[in-house]
């Protein structure tokens, strides 16, 4: 027989299960700063795609049809380069408020603290505060707890149903979607991604939580790179705090400082973190253990602010400077890419031209000295009715060209694509010139645009 240890005897694993956070509810200045900030941001995303400019949606991403319709502008692929202009000052704004103020877009507007606020509230509701959640998952199957579970599933995934159907009517029509979605006949991508983003919602603000605040999300990470000492952070005062009062001989309260151990910052905390072992890349910076300690201090008679808003150059006894180079840096950049981006959508002009030559067909003589070109004209009208528009050109030498058609219709936001032919005179020995284009609207002769193409001379 052998005397061999069982494969698994003794074995451990090195992965574990993280514990459930039952986040204690918490009153004070910041948790209402929070709940308005909820109401809010929520407020704002269910009702834009109700909210009409004219008469089209106030906020539209037309995919099939390729526009963008936002805030009463109308963009169209030709006009990518400013959806990446506000994306990089989308960027540069987190940027500069992460430099100034910390994570407080984590705490207070970050749309996964969002959804995961109005989650909780919803559990409150149904299951109890902390103590009777915990409670609660500790009994065993029955009726009660059936029917509490389920009363809170209902009302998450009605709110994430919501929300997923609201999420797609950015992109389609909500007043043509939420018809043809009560009435059975919504099919296609539209109600994939419908169930699609109510599940995302669901599993990530009702199960995952914190668990996309410290795993998934990427700023939690590379926030370090834009913290200096200057940087809003939440700190503990340990020089005041410290020895807790559970650490100290008992009756020896005047060897004790201010914290009483009673781990209500660690109660409240979403993340599930203790603020008192230091900054931590976990941290939000939702300012709910501020609140809990503050009440905390109320209570038993000691000043608020044992965990507080500060800097590191404040807990070091320094003063804190917002203006620093990293603050300046950023701001002067964030300035720029704003002042151009507003440049360019001023100037930005509702027609886009490009000529090209045909390069399958020769030029050729026609007589007269003169010689023939092919070119495809393509016209864009990004406006949203007809415009007839007139094209013209001239040589290196600003004499004129004559072009075998020179006007066109173009519809609303649609490319107009027409061959046409140009004759020029050239010199003997001149292979090639240069022709200019240029082209404009009849009712709008201000809105134009040019193109620059080669225009190959004698053939013999």
């Amino acid at each position: 027989m052998s005397t061999q240890p069982a494969a698994n005897a003794g074995a451990q694993t090195l992965y574990a299960s993280a514990p459930k956070i039952y986040a204690r509810y918490v009153k004070g200045t910041f948790a209402r700063l929070r709940r308005l900030s909820t109401l809010g941001l929520l407020g704002i995303y269910y009702i834009i795609p109700w909210l009409t400019w004219g008469d089209r949606p106030l906020v539209l991403l037309d995919l099939p049809a390729r526009r963008f319709h936002i805030l009463g502008l109308t963009l169209v692929p030709q006009d990518l380069f400013l959806l990446t202009g506000m994306l990089i000052i989308a960027a540069m704004t987190l940027f500069l408020f992460t430099s100034l103020a910390g994570r407080l877009w984590c705490g207070f507007a970050c749309p996964q603290t969002v959804w995961t606020n109005a989650f909780m509230w919803m559990e409150r509701m149904v299951e109890g505060n902390r103590h009777a959640r915990m409670k609660l998952d500790k009994k065993k199957w029955g009726a009660e707890k059936l029917l509490r579970k389920l009363a809170k599933h209902v009302l998450w995934f009605a709110f994430a149903f919501w929300t997923g159907i609201t999420f797609v009517g950015f992109f389609v029509p909500i007043t043509e979607l939420v018809p043809q979605l009560f009435a059975g006949t919504l099919g296609g991508w539209a109600l994939f991604w419908v169930i699609f983003y109510a599940f995302a919602t669901w599993g990530n603000a009702g199960f995952m939580r914190e668990q996309v605040c410290r795993y998934m999300c990427p700023y939690a990470r590379f926030q370090s790179a834009m913290f200096d000492k200057d940087t809003l952070i939440i700190s503990y005062d340990a020089l005041r705090g410290e020895p807790r009062k559970s650490r100290v001989k008992k009756g020896d309260d005047q060897n004790a400082g201010d914290c009483v151990a009673c781990n209500m910052c660690v109660q409240v905390c979403p993340t599930g973190i203790d603020i008192r072992d230091g900054l931590q890349y976990e941290c939000i910076a939702c300012a709910a253990c501020i609140d809990a300690c503050d009440s905390v201090m109320d209570h038993v008679g000691k000043p608020r602010g044992l965990v507080r808003y500060s800097t590191a150059h404040q807990d070091a006894g320094g003063k804190t400077h917002i203006l620093r180079g990293r603050t300046i840096g950023y701001a002067v950049v964030w300035l720029l890419v704003v002042i151009g981006f507003g440049l360019v959508l001023l100037n930005r002009s509702t027609m886009e031209l490009d000529v090209i030559r045909d390069r399958h067909a020769m030029s050729r003589n026609v007589g007269d000295g003169l010689v023939e070109n092919i070119y495809t004209v393509k016209l864009t009208n990004k406006s949203d009715f007809p415009r007839d528009a007139v094209l013209s050109a001239v040589d290196d030498s600003g004499n004129p060209i004559t072009l075998s058609a020179n006007r066109f219709t173009v519809a609303p936001f649609a490319t107009t694509r027409e061959v046409i032919s140009v004759r020029a005179r050239t010199e003997p020995g001149q292979p090639t010139m240069g022709l200019n284009f240029h082209a404009h609207w009849v009712e709008d002769p201000e809105q134009s645009a040019d193109a620059q193409a080669r225009f190959i001379g004698r053939n013999r």
